[in-house]
């Protein structure tokens, strides 16, 4: 049976997604290429990604209660305009000589700052713009662009742009959310949530947090997804010294490396294709649970078979695992929680979510440092994999479709 088409309105978000996340990836992928190109101190390199994801832990809940408040749309936009400023100021700095490690940091945190807010309004704008019916189909399509883009795309491209220095990244990256910001004002009509009653922000702060408490299953969803973020992100903020420069395992070169990180988005984007395949023939209760189980074991092929041979196709597989996982808990949040509360409650999710990469980052730097590269990665495989087994005693497909909203 054909599926109906998804829709204009659908279209230009998804090319301004495409567009933005372009930008997105060649920060985040050319931001701790550029540390490890001026520091081997895995601390150092890990305080790119802490600082890039500090704003979760600052400015979610600030983030959920504007989504809740304004049109979502005008919020990205504005967004987008405000990343695009700071990059091309960002550029000029770089050419000017100023500090490249502090101008780093400052840039990245300025930029995550925006990042929470436009991602917030993003995931809370996808149910005004497609049906209840499509939400997994969208957000399939929107998660499988948004990899493409962020690594498949922009990883190689950053690879090749760190040969030109920092301000072709800055540059490139604020020419990118410039165009993002021009094809999503085509995107025409309101997207403010319906609301009713007027309530102060401190008080759309407390209702978003209180129904997630409340919930038990999003309770401990969100407490899943945090786990799992800290452990990954230990893991990943400082594989870059694992695999790319000299004396590191794999040897890869800045390039070399950008390439790596294109089957990561490889297996994304397949794994958002199948998702909505996989959640039919295995359920979702198995693949929200199922798919972070696998990854983590598949953490310890790098470390164990150190060859970019081996490391290329486990990158392609946990990548499809993670893809098809992102896409069934997004589309699951977004059938359970009530649409005047989208934002807020999508904020405090992603509080827990998020608000644990700054401390993963951290983390994968202090132990590295303290110890060696190796006892990250043993280290994380183990917090993800108890982070699965204390969620599996509250997700069920039973519990699931009694916290259905109707």
């Amino acid at each position: 049976m054909k599926r109906p088409p998804l829709g204009g309105k659908f279209a230009t978000l998804l090319t301004a997604t495409g567009i933005g996340n372009l930008a997105d990836g060649l920060l985040l992928t050319g931001a701790p290429l550029l540390a490890a190109s001026l520091t081997r101190s895995p601390l150092l390199v890990s305080l790119v990604t802490a600082m890039a994801s500090l704003p979760w832990l600052i400015f979610a809940l600030h983030a959920g209660a504007l989504a809740d408040r304004r049109d979502r749309k005008k919020i990205i936009v504005a967004l987008a305009w405000t990343r695009a400023a700071l990059l091309l100021s960002a550029a000029i700095a770089a050419v000017a000589g100023v500090a490249p490690l502090p101008l780093l940091y400052v840039v990245v945190f300025l930029a995550g700052i925006s990042e929470v807010f436009s991602d917030v309004s993003s995931q809370s704008l996808i149910p005004l713009v497609v049906t209840r019916a499509q939400l997994t189909s969208a957000n399939s399509r929107l998660t499988a662009v948004q990899n493409a883009a962020n690594s498949f795309l922009a990883a190689p491209l950053a690879g090749v742009l760190i040969g030109f220095g920092a301000f072709c990244v800055f540059g490139i990256a604020g020419f990118l959310f410039t165009l993002s910001a021009l094809v999503l004002i085509r995107l025409r009509g309101s997207f403010r949530a319906d609301r009713p009653e007027k309530t102060t922000v401190r008080a759309d702060i407390a209702q978003g947090i209180s129904f997630l408490v409340h919930h038990r299953l999003l309770r401990s969803v969100a407490v899943l997804s945090g786990t799992l973020n800290l452990a990954f992100t230990a893991y990943f903020s400082i594989f870059v010294l694992w695999a790319s420069g000299p004396g590191s395992e794999i040897e890869l070169t800045p390039p070399e490396y950008g390439v790596l990180l294109v089957t990561l988005a490889v297996g994304s984007v397949m794994g958002a294709f199948l998702a909505e395949f996989l959640v039919l023939r295995l359920g979702e209760t198995m693949l929200i649970l199922g798919g972070p189980s696998a990854i983590s074991l598949l953490l310890l092929v790098p470390w164990i078979v150190p060859y970019v041979q081996a490391v290329a196709p486990t990158f392609v597989l946990l990548a499809i695992c993670l893809g098809a996982t992102n896409v069934a808990l997004v589309s699951m949040r977004q059938r359970l929680i009530p649409p005047e509360l989208l934002g807020r409650v999508n904020s405090s999710y992603r509080l827990i979510g998020m608000g644990t990469v700054p401390l993963g980052a951290l983390v994968g730097g202090a132990i590295g440092s303290a110890t060696n590269l190796e006892t990250v990665f043993v280290s994380a495989v183990v917090i993800a994999l108890s982070g699965v087994l204390a969620a599996a005693a509250s997700v069920s497909p039973r519990r699931i479709l009694a916290a259905e909203i109707p």
